[in-house]
């Protein structure tokens, strides 16, 4: 067959052709979930995805006698790097036709750009960095993705693999149903029960009016207690202002929590649970017009699934029972919301204190999710 040819996104007529390809690949699947093209665009947009204030990227397409067969996305995230101590790149973006060729010719070229900055190792993939969509599916292929998860066929493991990818770390998702206290171990409602009378810790919801400043104190948070985990970085301004602006649309202020110290406000864990916008986007097929608005516009009928997709806790309050509050102000969220079950994750397979947690309320692993990496 003709040879592959791999070159950067360079014009218009590129970035929509690297946005299109799953559209195309994955078109037949009922569980793959379309996300908005005017978003897509944005987000791949230097100006205005705050990703870049601290990172360099290049956006790479795979044809062969003119067709497209295949996109990559390299990266470098420099403050990843300074965090983590290391010369990593990145990878991302991974769609292609299930050639082996393809995969080969596409994890070289990112490979290739990333020996020219002086990178040493590659991890991905990661779209564009771990708290957007990351991994390679590979458990849970029958069920649809939820926000900011993705969904990929069975062979882009076995061509990963195939390619010299290692395995790096797995991904869990937990399926959970909160509206069944019956399965929730009894310790977990207990220390939640002391949690205010005997640590002086409240939780509270997030106000969508002083969201900014709500982003400020999960930023806090979050950059202390997720610091030891496998692949962080940390949130810097710029990020939380971005991500604040994402959260714009998918806000609920049933969900969005915030446990603090009712002497000092000090905010020592957070919860940010989102009503899975995928279900809507599945019925928007990728836009706006001419109906998809409509079915934005009614999202709050349609949307009966949850997913946590932050929740940590200080390391020097978890002994405290924060987790427990957070963990049962979701039950009891589910008695007064059309939302009744969910997905909480990613949570690393080797975070043994959150995977037990999640056991502990009933929970059990539907999706696992495998990130690779590769010696340059």
């Amino acid at each position: 067959m003709p040879s592959i040819g791999v070159r950067p996104v360079e014009s218009r007529s590129d970035l929509r052709a690297f946005i299109a390809l799953p559209f195309r690949l994955h078109a037949d699947c009922e569980r793959w979930v379309p996300p908005l093209k005017s978003e897509r665009r944005l987000f791949l947009d230097k100006r205005f995805n705050a990703y870049f204030s601290h990172a360099d990227a290049q956006l790479f397409l795979a044809r062969r006698e003119g067709r497209v067969v295949g996109r990559i996305s390299a990266q470098i995230d420099h403050a990843f790097n300074d965090h983590q101590g290391n010369d990593w790149g990145q990878f991302g973006f991974l769609e292609a036709e299930q050639d082996q060729e393809v995969f080969d010719a596409l994890l070289d070229a990112a490979s290739a750009w990333l020996r020219e900055r002086v990178r040493d190792h590659m991890v991905g993939p990661m779209d564009f960095s771990m708290n957007d969509e990351s991994g390679i599916l590979i458990e849970g292929f029958d069920r649809e993705p939820f926000v900011k998860q993705p969904w990929h066929p069975p062979y882009y493991q076995r061509m990963c693999e195939r390619a010299g990818l290692n395995k790096a770390v797995d991904l869990l998702m937990w399926e959970l149903h909160i509206t069944d206290r019956s399965k929730v171990v009894p310790a977990l409602v207990e220390m939640a029960a002391k949690l205010e009378p005997e640590h002086g810790i409240r939780i509270r919801k997030m106000s969508r009016r002083r969201l900014g400043r709500e982003m400020e104190l999960f930023g806090q948070t979050y950059n202390e207690a997720w610091k030891d985990n496998w692949g962080f970085v940390p949130y810097s301004r710029e990020d939380l202002k971005h991500y604040g602006q994402e959260l714009q649309l998918v806000y609920d202020p049933n969900w969005f929590m915030v446990a603090e110290r009712i002497d000092t406000g000090e905010s020592v864990g957070v919860a940010i649970t989102v009503p899975d916008i995928n279900q809507v986007l599945k019925k928007m097929g990728g836009r706006l017009l001419p109906f998809g608005w409509w079915h934005f516009l009614r999202r709050r009928r349609i949307m009966d699934r949850v997913r946590v997709g932050f929740l940590g806790v200080k390391p020097s309050y978890q002994h405290t029972g924060v987790a427990a509050g957070l963990y049962i102000e979701h039950f009891d969220m589910a008695e007064q919301t059309p939302q009744k079950w969910g997905e909480m994750g990613w949570i690393l397979e080797t975070n043994d204190a959150m995977n037990r947690g999640m056991e502990g309320m009933g929970g059990r692993v539907v999706k696992r999710y495998r990130v690779y990496g590769r010696d340059l």
